[in-house]
């Protein structure tokens, strides 16, 4: 885990072309999204369709991802950030437990005080079409941004917490980051992708957060 600093990022959306800041709090983000393997010692499962344990998991819906996060912070003896029943969930902000980064977070973290579309050459940082072989690679195979987190652009997509539109498409939650099989104008810091909670894709993956302890 990575501790990030606090500061302020602005986020935009392309529908309704409006931008707005947001103060970040200092939270941890993990330097690599959650490996095969990692996905496998907390749940026993390994949904991913392009095997090895050191890929990024893959095929794990945004509810996966949550209940991941509970049972890793169970198995560590933290406090699960989120309560979950059914199909509805509340996030204990309070709690010192793995939970999925927000939207301002993850960009926030991406950008790693850089203000261009990317960290660094794409080439460099990120594992996309132009150079992936159309499959995805061990993580942290990249060179980092500056704060020490790798394959923030590339490789698979994020989960994030956050809900992309609730006006037009309800409940899908955010994506960030771009994927092995995306272009390169889709590996920006700023580019949102969108999918329904429970889908899974085999190009998206996560990574955890922490808030800070009390």
């Amino acid at each position: 885990m990575v501790a990030i600093p606090a500061g302020t990022v602005t986020l935009s959306d392309r529908r309704t072309q409006r931008s707005w800041p947001v103060e970040v709090t200092p939270f941890e983000l993990a330097a690599v999204q959650v490996t095969q393997a990692e996905y496998e010692q907390v749940t026993g499962l390994r949904p991913s369709s392009q095997r090895g344990d050191r890929r990024p998991v893959d095929s794990v819906s945004w509810w996966d991802a949550l209940r991941y996060c509970n049972a890793r912070s169970i198995l560590e003896e933290l406090t699960p950030a989120y309560r979950i029943a059914d199909k509805n969930v509340d996030w204990n902000t309070e709690a010192d437990g793995y939970r999925l980064p927000t939207e301002a977070e993850w960009e926030h973290a991406c950008r790693a005080g850089s203000t261009g579309p990317r960290y660094g050459e794409l080439d460099e940082i990120a594992w996309y079409r132009g150079n992936s072989a159309e499959h995805m690679h061990d993580v942290g195979g990249k060179r980092p941004n500056a704060w020490g987190l790798y394959d923030m652009l590339g490789n698979t997509w994020d989960w994030c917490w956050d809900i992309y539109d609730a006006e037009i498409y309800g409940s899908y939650r955010v994506l960030r980051g771009g994927g092995w099989f995306d272009e390169h104008w889709s590996c920006r810091a700023s580019v949102r992708r969108r999918s329904h909670p429970s889908l899974r894709l085999d190009d998206v993956g996560f990574r955890v957060a922490r808030s800070p302890r009390p």
